[in-house]
């Protein structure tokens, strides 16, 4: 009998790769097959096979939207309100800022304070994405009122922010990922932590992405599906902490892609080293009731502002 294959979509950045290449195989950024003779999957999971799918979260958001065609995804948080009827969020697998998180950036030599950047009407600001959580975070800092104009701000993939700002296209720009921790060698400099903000005025972490399956996985492939895949995805995140030299180096192409298309140097395994102690954390591992609550906290106040459907299927799986 063949196996299922499951489409397991995740984003070009390198703790997305660190997690999950362990039963998907390694894969190149673009999707292409990896070079080396150590591609296959480590662990067996004699059910099904995963099939990995890298790219950009805030298209993998519209997909959710728009039909669900992945049955495991990488989502915004923001975007899991929209799509929280047909997908679950699994326990493993989400990113959280603990007290850091998406910076909004602006050129060094721009002399004006950032709250008069972020104040005025007129200054453009490029974004990963109405329906990212960066963007929600971004939203609820600055209000309703400031957030009328949505003509101020420019959605763009998150690897053309960086380029945008240096060309003089907008005042300033919404980074995440890698971007977080790189700006600087673009001559940037930060007008505002999200994550530092959210941690001082709620006392939670910043839920920024989470890994969701398909509710219906059950019904589609047989019962006890759901429950098998939450443990083939323990078990990846598992592995690939226990074989962290084996993950860095898997995760190192991915950074390198995402610095090109910035125009910037590649980063070095420090840097990538960093940005993964960020973003594989306990609450990575295990969500548990902390994360749980910031979440529903980022989507209920997003809610009321309008600026997101309101929770109301936070279930988790695992």
């Amino acid at each position: 009998m063949t196996k299922p294959t499951l489409l397991l979509a995740h984003s070009g950045d390198p703790d997305d790769a660190f997690m999950w290449w362990p039963i998907t195989g390694k894969v190149m950024p673009d999707g292409t097959p990896w070079p080396g003779a150590d591609a296959e999957p480590r662990i067996t999971t004699r059910a099904r096979r995963y099939r990995a799918v890298p790219g950009d979260i805030a298209v993998f958001n519209r997909i959710a939207k728009a039909g669900a065609r992945y049955d495991l995804t990488a989502l915004s948080v923001r975007a899991y309100a929209d799509v929280q009827e047909k997908y679950v969020i699994t326990r493993m697998g989400a990113s959280f800022g603990e007290g850091y998180g998406p910076r909004v950036i602006a050129p060094a030599d721009d002399a004006r304070q950032p709250e008069d950047i972020l104040r005025d009407p007129g200054a453009m600001i490029a974004i990963p994405g109405f329906e990212t959580s960066a963007f929600l975070a971004l939203g609820l800092y600055l209000g309703e009122e400031r957030l009328r104009d949505r003509a101020r701000f420019v959605e763009l993939p998150f690897d053309q922010i960086i380029p945008f700002v240096c060309s003089g296209r907008a005042a300033a720009g919404l980074v995440i990922h890698e971007g977080q921790i790189t700006f600087g060698e673009a001559n940037l400099r930060s007008l505002l932590d999200l994550g530092e903000w959210w941690q001082a005025t709620r006392g939670l972490p910043l839920p920024l992405g989470v890994n969701a399956v398909k509710r219906d996985l059950d019904a589609t492939i047989g019962p006890g599906t759901l429950a098998s895949v939450a443990r083939d995805l323990h078990d990846s995140l598992a592995y690939a902490l226990e074989h962290r030299d084996e993950s860095v180096a898997y995760c190192m192409p991915y950074a390198a892609h995402n610095a090109g298309t910035q125009h910037m140097s590649r980063p070095s395994e420090a840097t990538v080293r960093q940005y993964l102690d960020m973003y594989v954390t306990g609450l990575t591992r295990d969500l548990g009731e902390t994360g749980l609550e910031a979440i529903r906290r980022l989507l209920e106040e997003g809610a009321a502002q309008g600026l997101c459907p309101a929770p109301r299927r936070l279930d988790v799986l695992g």
